[in-house]
């Protein structure tokens, strides 16, 4: 299961050192209910390896504001604390697949 990203957490995450993917979404949100059970069975499937979570937009404006987040979902892929990588709207499995193994 996907951790839930905080304004309060999401710094410490990114510190962790581990690769990190953030899933921007909102309970409202069509395509998101698509993308959000992906983003769970690549939680399962990359943990240890990958932190993998969801940012609710309407609990947390301020992480969704720091990273100009306009769309959902948008998927951001982190590597050593920075955003190396960003998928805007929903797309299958191995396309989020692909990006994570590029963390790696």
């Amino acid at each position: 299961m996907a951790l839930e990203i905080t304004d309060s957490n999401f710094q410490e995450l990114l510190a962790e050192g581990k690769p990190v993917v953030m899933d921007f979404w909102a309970p409202w949100c069509g395509p998101c209910k698509m993308v959000g059970p992906i983003i769970d069975e690549l939680a399962t499937e990359y943990e240890g390896k990958v932190l993998i979570g969801k940012c609710d937009i309407d609990e947390n404006s301020d992480v969704a504001a720091e990273f100009g987040i306009r769309n959902i979902p948008t998927v951001l892929f982190f590597k050593d604390g920075k955003q190396v990588d960003k998928q805007v709207g929903s797309a299958p499995k191995p396309v989020f697949a692909g990006k994570i193994e590029a963390l790696l």
